[in-house]
């Protein structure tokens, strides 16, 4: 196992295709099954640092299943609720309405109103009708309109108050839900995401010194930083410098796409989720958690955009590898496999990963989980995938064979 693993990884930084990578995955009892790191936190010049499992990264979309934690842990607390109206918390939820279309001759969208309350369900699942401005083509045009700049903006509102691109609870699209509701943590508790985190996840889970949103201004994380890098315009060796900023401008907790921690860290809070650990959740929040929340309307039209051909481009990565032909679902921070696919998964297995081409996986049936990091443009880059769905095949493989 650890040779083929060794093999597809090693040959990958050799190419010039990944700079560097840091893996592990377990089992359900704590058992470490692998745990190696590859290649240079950077690629600029002069800078050996090895990438390592204590490498600090930014995680991108894998933020979600953590914010999705929180939310549980609200919910459990009382103070917030899965299936309210979340407008008298957020007043800009939902604001704009819908957008129905375009005119180009008065460069204008149309927009009617929403009548239908968005849930913090909604948001989680993405079934809100919020999707991502810089997947969509037509808010693209909508920002352009207003002098705006897609995904840019200090706060959650001027990053996230967006048109809705469907009725909520009629559809699915992949959006800033996330950041919505770690907004509304924040103001359900008076506190910040990063203060909550800290005391209800990082402190609990001893990565309380791995974690933040803000590691360029915390002691010891901003030299631990990997940098981010990219390849050519074709996808092609060798990569490079990238000075794209992830967080676009935001000087706020992004509980979609901001938490910065090491792959020990994230394995080290992925690994309890698949316990089940009671130090984060009790056993009906679990539940919930890895439940499909999808109904069968938004569950074919979730599978219908990860497999249409005039789907935005990224839509085609956000599939996490999986054929068409594998039904999908999506719970509260990544794709349900609902039937599990041939050597790779179990059914109801939960997988995800992040716009700098990351990946998590949490298989419950088999009893593992395990996560690669790097920091790799483009996103969610189909060769980079590759390598990380082959290494979820060969631990779902050796977990299989000890059974």
């Amino acid at each position: 196992m650890e040779q083929n693993i060794d093999k597809i990884y090693k040959e990958a930084i050799a190419s010039g295709l990944l700079p560097g990578v840091s893996l592990i995955a377990g089992d359900k009892d704590g058992n470490i099954l692998y745990s190696k790191s590859f290649g240079k936190a950077s690629t600029k010049e002069g800078d050996e640092r090895p990438f390592t499992e204590s490498t600090i990264a930014f995680m991108a979309s894998m933020t979600k299943l953590m914010t999705s934690v929180a939310v549980l842990q609200c919910v459990e607390d009382g103070t917030l609720d899965l299936d309210q109206d979340v407008k008298p918390l957020l007043p800009d939820v939902g604001k704009y309405g819908l957008i129905n279309g375009f005119d180009d001759a008065s460069n204008t969208a149309t927009l009617t109103e929403n009548s239908t309350p968005i849930t913090l369900r909604m948001l989680l699942s993405h079934t809100s009708g919020y999707q991502y401005d810089w997947a969509s083509p037509l808010l693209r045009r909508w920002r352009i309109s207003r002098n705006e700049v897609p995904w840019a903006g200090a706060t959650i509102e001027e990053k996230a108050a967006l048109p809705l691109v469907h009725a909520p609870g009629k559809g699915w699209a992949y959006g800033p839900g996330h950041e919505w509701a770690g907004r509304a943590i924040e103001v359900a508790t008076k506190s910040t995401l990063e203060d909550f985190m800290h005391a209800r996840i990082w402190t609990p889970l001893g990565i309380e010194n791995d974690s933040t949103f803000f590691p360029l201004a915390k002691e010891g994380l901003k030299e631990r930083m990997a940098e981010l890098s990219t390849l050519n315009e074709k996808g092609e060796p060798p990569a490079v410098p990238s000075d794209l900023d992830l967080r676009g401008g935001s000087k706020v907790c992004l509980g979609g796409g901001g938490l910065c921690t090491s792959t020990k860290g994230y394995y080290t809070f992925l690994s309890a989720v698949l316990r089940r650990d009671p130090k984060l959740l009790n056993p009906a929040s679990y539940t919930e958690l890895f439940r499909a929340q999808l109904d069968d309307e938004c569950e074919q039209a979730l599978n219908d955009s990860l497999a249409a051909a005039a789907a935005p481009p990224i839509y085609l990565n956000l599939n996490m590898q999986t054929p068409a032909s594998v039904r999908k679902s999506f719970g509260f921070a990544g794709l349900v496999v609902k039937d599990g696919q041939e050597g790779r998964c179990a059914p109801g297995t939960l997988l995800w990963g992040g716009f700098p081409s990351t990946a998590w996986f949490i298989d419950p049936e088999a009893g593992i989980c395990g996560t690669a990091v790097c920091q790799i443009l483009p996103p969610f880059f189909g060769p980079i995938m590759d390598l990380h769905t082959e290494f979820q095949r060969i631990i779902y493989s050796e977990a299989k064979g000890k059974q």
